[in-house]
């Protein structure tokens, strides 16, 4: 737990991560995840609660003696120094023989595929080469964990996205326990063994990527995570709701509750061409827009009663012939087990 004074950061919030793991923590502002790599990093100190890495209890341990690598969100290079003294830095600052340091930079450099650069400035570096000589000075040292805050914020989407799947096999490489971060749903999922999302300061949910993405626990983790639209629906069986005149059948457990949300997952939606196998729920509903956003299609439509529906289309051709114009009929299909029900 961690207060600053009647305002509650960190909620008693328990992680279990297993050695090697890459685990995102993913929240919106305010919900306590960087607080609580603070806490990790030795940077916060918790107001109750213990920090264990392996076998050490280093709660209160002072960041340079935690074993432990960070990547901030900045960066955080000296501009006056070289890539290779950049790296170093790490080294000196554990105060580990000088006579190792140039083989254990040339190592950490080549992981991160920037072999050579030891001699240039940092002015000359580009963003995502800034971004790697951060990871490798985090890793130079050979750290149990490395944390990372926010460390793809300042790239823009396209290195972003390439950085993402350069992380992860960088992950697989080192081997090494990683916590990471950030309020990018597509990031945490692509990157993640598993995801924790917090809100206000509590844990909500810890799951893989997929389980997070199928079976959200309740209202807030299926709005989240993705595009869903929320539905009210009533109980109609053990294992089926009603959503106005049509029964859908679900292949989870339906949650004890009074009020249940069926959680539609804009890509799970598909137009049924009367190819859809049997068992699939249908609905027919209109178009009311199509909006055209490059590699896919924003499909918005009403059902008989007026409710709202979307779904996303993949944006080739073949694909856009599908959707009927505005004002247009067709009939949608949603297999059962892409049928998620939460709570409300």
């Amino acid at each position: 737990m961690k207060r600053y004074g009647p305002v509650v950061a960190l909620d008693d919030v328990s992680l279990d991560i297993v050695p090697g793991e890459f685990v995102s923590l993913l929240g919106p502002s305010g919900s306590g995840k960087t607080t609580l790599l603070g806490i990790l990093g030795g940077f916060v100190q918790p107001t109750s609660g213990t920090v264990w890495v392996g076998d050490r209890d280093i709660t209160f341990a002072p960041p340079h003696k935690r074993n432990i690598g960070i990547v901030f969100q900045n960066y955080a290079l000296f501009p006056h120094m070289s890539v290779g003294e950049n790296v170093a830095f790490a080294l000196r600052a554990r105060r580990e023989p000088k006579s190792g340091w140039s083989k254990k930079v040339a190592d950490a450099l080549a992981m991160v595929e920037l072999s050579g650069y030891e001699g240039r400035s940092v002015h000359q570096l580009s963003g995502g080469q800034k971004q790697r000589v951060a990871l490798a000075r985090a890793i130079v040292f050979e750290p149990q964990l490395i944390l990372m805050d926010e460390p793809l914020s300042a790239l823009d989407k396209q290195l972003r996205e390439t950085m993402q799947i350069e992380l992860r096999r960088l992950h697989r490489k080192l081997g090494a326990t990683i916590i990471n971060v950030t309020h990018d749903q597509r990031e945490a999922l692509t990157m993640s063994d598993r995801v924790a999302v917090l809100k206000d300061g509590k844990l909500v949910q810890i799951d893989t990527p997929e389980g997070l993405y199928d079976r959200p626990c309740n209202v807030f983790v299926a709005s989240f995570i993705g595009e869903a639209t929320l539905l009210d629906v009533s109980r109609a069986g053990d294992d089926a709701v009603r959503l106005g005149d049509a029964v859908l059948r679900t292949a989870h457990p339906l949650p004890r509750a009074d009020r249940l949300l069926l959680a539609v997952q804009t890509e799970k939606l598909v137009i049924d061409d009367g190819d859809a196998h049997a068992g699939t729920n249908r609905l027919s509903c209109r178009v009311t827009e199509v909006l055209y956003q490059g590699e896919s299609l924003r499909v918005f439509a009403a059902l008989a009663d007026g409710t709202s529906i979307s779904l996303r289309q993949p944006g080739s051709h073949g694909a856009r012939r599908r959707i009927p114009s505005p004002g247009g009929q067709m009939t949608v299909a949603l297999d059962p087990q892409d049928t998620i029900v939460v709570p409300a």
